[in-house]
């Protein structure tokens, strides 16, 4: 599982909307909240479009699309 907190954030900083973002990516709103839940994978065709949608560096990648989520006990 990871974090998707700073791609939301973002999404947010850029789009103002997870559906305004969704629509850009040509996806759901549905699959875009699958995908941000971490029900649903990321294709890498997507991480590239969303990295250029979003001005994230590619070396940037890891910190926004494999974060893992971090367990509390």
């Amino acid at each position: 599982m990871f974090d998707y907190s700073k791609l939301r954030g973002k999404i947010i900083e850029i789009f103002k909307t997870q559906a305004k973002f969704a629509c850009k990516m040509g996806l759901s709103e549905h699959s875009m909240s699958e995908k941000l839940a971490g029900k649903s994978l990321w294709k890498q065709t997507e991480i590239i479009l969303a990295c250029e949608l979003l001005k994230i560096r590619y070396e940037d990648i890891p910190i926004y699309f494999f974060t893992p989520v971090v367990q509390t006990a």
